[in-house]
C-alpha cells in the first residue's frame, strides 16, 4: 500500500509491558519478530502488510498476550518543513510552560486561582488508559502530540477512522490549533495564567492603617482636619488620592493604601488636600445643602464634624463688681474632667468687673491661640463673650445682639438680659444671659422678667430664620434651633438656714437631691410657668450662693442668707435630642466673689446649611487676640525664669 506522496506504508507495532507500578519497558522489535516467527512455524516469513492486528496476536504465545498490550499506529506521511518547524516551536513552548506552570502566580487575573493547566487540557489529547499502548519511543511521542485520539484509535477492522488522504490535513489543523492554544488561550494577554502559590506558613496580621500613637492622636484632637482625615479618606479615598500632586501615586497600575496617602498628606500640610477643580467651582453664593461647592453644605460640614456634633462650653458668673480678677482661670474654663477642649466657649457675667476689656483679655490669655473672640457685647454690667476655634470662624454668619432692661428705670442697667445670636453652618444659635430680680420671696417678679425678655428681645435681625414655620413672634426662643439661657436667676431655696446647713452636713457634695426639693426654679419649671420647653441637666454640686469672699464657708454675716442655686444654665432645642448635657458643675476654687462660677458642657448636633446668609467672613477681634497671646508668652517666660533661678540658687551656712 502506498500513500498519495508515493511512499510505501508499513504498519508498525509498538509494544509495552504492563507493569503494576506504571514502569514502561521498551521491547525491541527484533525480539518480538523472532518470537512471532518461532510460533508461526519457523518459516521466517514476516506477516503480510495487509494482515490485521488480530491475526498478528494469534502468532504470539499466551504468556506474551497476557503481558503485552499492542496498539496499531498508522504512520503519518512526511510533513512539510514548515509544519515540522511549527511543531518544534510548539513543543518548545509546551515544555517551557510545563516547567513554570507550578511555580508562578497568575499574572493576568489576580482573582483567577485556577491553574492554566486546565485550560490546556481541554484541547490536549486524553492520557492513555490501561487498555491502550502509550508511545514507547520519541518517534511515537512526536506523532502522538500531533495526532488526535480519533486518528490514533484503530477501528475494529484494523483501519483508521480517517483516510490517509486527509491525514495530513488533520495533522496540520491539530498542529495549528495546538500552537494557537499555546499562543492564545494558554497565554491570554501575552502572559501565561499560572497557578497560585500558597504560603507554607500563615501570613502575619495586617498592620493598623493609622500608625499614629495614642498621645499623638490625642494631641491632634484639637485640629479636626488631622483627627478626621482617616474617616474622610475612607469615604473619599479616590478624591483625596487624586488631589495629591505626586505623579508616582497616580501612575497606571500603581497600588497604594491609606498609609501612603497619609504620609504624602503630612509632607504638604495637616489640612485635607483640595482639588483644583473644586476651587474653580466654588462660588460661595447660593449653593445647596448637598452641593460640593457649598461653603455651609454637607461635604464641608463632614470635613470638620463627621458625626455632626460639636462641643460647647457655657458658663455664668456673678462677679459682684469686684475689681480683683482671679490669677488663673484654667480651672474655670479648662476643667480637667473632660479629655478635650470644646469647640465654642460662651461666658456670661453679671455685675461684671469695671474693666471689661481686661476681663476679655484674661479669657483670651487662658484659652490661648487656638481660639478667637467671635463677638462680645455688654448691657450695663452684663457681659457676654463668645470664643470659637479659629478654623471655624469661616462658617459663622454675622453676629447679632440685643438687650432688654427689666428695671423700671431704664438707666439703671443692673438687671436685664443680653442676647447674642448667629448661624453656624445650617444651625442657628441663641445665647441669653440674664440677671433677674433678687429676693427670697420675689418669685413672681422673676417670672415677669422672663416674660419681658422673651417678648422684647428682637432677634434675629438680618440673618434669616432657619425654620420660620415653627417660630413665634411672641417668644424669641422659638426662632432659633438651639437656645442656651444662663445667668443669675436669683431663685432660692424655700427653707430656713438651719435646715439647709444640716442637709449639707449630712450628705456629700454629689447628693443634693433633698435640697432640690425646695428649689423655686425647679418647682416653677415643672408647673410650666417659666422657661417653657427648656431643660436643665442634673445638679450634683453644692449651692453656688452665698459664700464669704475668699472662703469656702457660706454667709456668716448677721443676715445669714440661705445657700441657694441662683446661678443656672438651661437649654432648649427646636429638634428633639439635638442637645445633650455632658457635664454640669461649679468651680469652687475661684473665691473672689460671693458666687461660684457655674458651667455646663454640651454636645450639640449641627446641620448643613445654605450659602444664602450674610457671612462674618472670618471677622474676629484681632487686637485682643494679639494682646492675649503676648501675655501668655510673657507669663510662660517668667515661669521658666523663676524655675531657672530656683535651680541656680544655693544656701550657704556659716559654722
Amino acid at each position: 500500500m502506498s500513500t498519495p506522496n508515493g511512499f510505501p506504508q508499513h504498519p508498525r507495532v509498538c509494544l509495552t509491558r504492563s507493569v503494576e507500578g506504571g514502569a514502561v519497558q521498551d521491547l525491541q522489535a527484533k525480539k518480538a519478530g523472532k518470537a512471532a516467527k518461532k510460533d508461526a512455524g519457523g518459516d521466517g516469513a514476516p506477516p503480510k502488510i495487509g494482515t490485521p492486528i488480530s491475526e498478528t496476536l494469534k502468532l504470539l504465545p499466551e504468556e506474551l498476550k497476557a503481558n503485552m498490550k499492542i496498539r496499531s499506529i498508522t504512520p503519518r506521511p512526511p510533513r512539510k518543513p514548515r509544519l515540522e518547524r511549527a511543531a518544534s516551536l510548539d513543543e518548545k513552548s509546551w515544555r517551557k510552560w510545563r516547567r513554570f506552570r507550578t511555580s508562578q502566580e497568575s499574572l493576568t487575573d489576580p482573582n483567577d486561582t485556577s491553574s492554566s493547566n486546565g485550560s490546556l487540557q481541554e484541547a490536549s489529547p486524553s492520557p492513555p488508559t490501561r487498555g491502550r499502548a502509550s508511545p514507547c519511543n520519541p518517534c511515537c511521542q512526536q506523532e502522538s502530540l500531533h495526532s488526535s485520539p480519533d486518528a490514533l484509535e484503530a477501528s475494529p477492522g484494523g483501519k483508521s477512522r480517517g483516510g490517509t488522504s486527509d491525514l495530513g490535513k488533520r495533522a496540520s489543523e491539530i498542529s495549528s490549533a495546538f500552537g494557537g492554544l499555546l499562543r492564545g488561550k494558554g497565554f491570554a494577554g501575552g502572559k501565561p495564567r499560572l497557578s497560585q502559590i500558597m504560603p507554607a506558613r500563615p501570613l502575619p496580621p495586617p498592620m493598623e492603617l493609622n500608625v499614629a500613637s495614642h498621645s499623638l492622636r490625642t494631641a491632634n484632637r484639637i485640629d479636626s482636619d488631622c483627627l478626621d482625615y482617616r474617616h474622610y479618606s475612607q469615604h473619599k479615598f479616590g478624591r483625596v488620592s487624586s488631589s495629591l500632586s505626586d505623579s508616582r501615586l497616580q501612575g497606571n497600575g500603581t497600588l497604594y493604601d491609606n498609609c501612603s496617602t497619609d504620609s504624602m498628606k503630612s509632607t504638604f500640610s495637616v489640612l485635607t488636600p483640595i482639588r483644583a477643580k473644586d476651587v474653580r467651582s466654588r462660588s460661595y453664593l447660593e449653593g445647596s445643602l448637598l452641593a460640593s461647592g457649598a461653603l455651609m453644605g454637607a461635604e464641608e460640614l463632614s470635613r470638620y464634624f463627621p458625626d455632626r456634633n460639636m462641643g460647647i462650653f457655657v458658663a455664668t458668673w456673678n462677679m459682684q463688681g469686684q475689681k480683683e480678677l482671679p490669677v488663673n482661670l484654667d480651672d474655670f474654663l479648662l476643667p480637667t474632667d473632660p479629655d478635650f477642649a470644646q469647640d465654642m466657649y460662651v461666658i456670661g457675667v453679671q455685675e461684671g468687673c469695671p474693666d471689661r476689656r481686661e476681663w476679655e483679655i484674661r479669657l483670651q490669655e487662658t484659652l490661648g491661640p487656638h481660639y478667637v473672640l467671635l463677638h462680645s457685647a455688654a448691657h450695663g454690667v452684663l457681659y457676654m463673650s463668645v470664643f470659637i476655634r479659629r478654623d471655624l470662624i469661616w462658617f459663622c454668619s454675622e453676629v447679632e445682639y440685643a438687650t432688654v432692661t427689666t428695671r423700671i428705670v431704664s438707666q439703671i442697667k443692673t438687671k436685664g438680659a443680653l442676647g447674642i445670636s448667629f448661624t453656624f453652618f445650617g444651625t442657628s444659635f441663641l445665647f441669653i444671659t440674664s440677671h433677674f430680680t433678687s429676693g427670697d420671696s420675689k418669685v413672681n417678679e422673676r417670672k415677669l422678667d422672663y416674660n419681658k425678655t422673651i417678648q422684647a428681645l428682637t432677634l434675629p435681625k438680618n440673618v434669616p430664620d432657619t425654620n420660620p414655620y415653627r417660630s413665634s413672634s411672641s417668644d424669641v426662643t422659638t426662632r432659633f434651633d438651639e437656645v442656651f439661657w444662663f445667668g443669675d436667676f436669683n431663685f432660692r431655696l424655700n427653707k430656713d438656714r438651719e435646715t439647709v446647713d444640716s442637709i449639707l452636713s449630712q450628705h456629700p457634695d454629689t447628693d443634693v437631691s433633698k435640697l432640690l426639693l425646695y428649689d423655686q426654679l425647679t418647682s416653677e419649671m415643672s408647673r410650666g410657668s417659666i422657661f417653657k420647653g427648656f431643660q436643665e441637666a442634673d445638679i450634683h454640686f453644692r449651692p453656688s450662693y452665698k459664700f464669704d469672699i475668699g472662703k469656702d464657708s457660706y454667709d456668716s454675716t448677721s443676715k445669714q442668707r440661705t445657700p441657694s442655686y441662683t446661678d443656672r444654665v438651661v437649654f432648649r432645642s427646636r429638634y428633639k435630642d439635638d442637645i445633650q448635657a455632658v457635664k454640669y458643675s461649679s468651680c469652687p476654687v475661684i473665691r473672689t466673689s460671693d458666687h461660684r462660677p457655674v458651667f455646663a458642657l454640651f454636645r450639640v448636633k449641627v446641620r448643613p446649611g445654605r450659602d444664602n446668609i450674610p457671612l462674618a467672613a472670618g471677622l474676629f477681634d484681632r487686637d485682643l487676640y494679639l494682646i492675649g497671646i503676648r501675655r501668655r508668652a510673657t507669663r510662660e517666660l517668667l515661669k521658666r525664669r523663676e524655675q531657672k533661678d530656683q535651680r541656680s540658687s544655693s544656701i550657704c551656712s556659716i559654722s
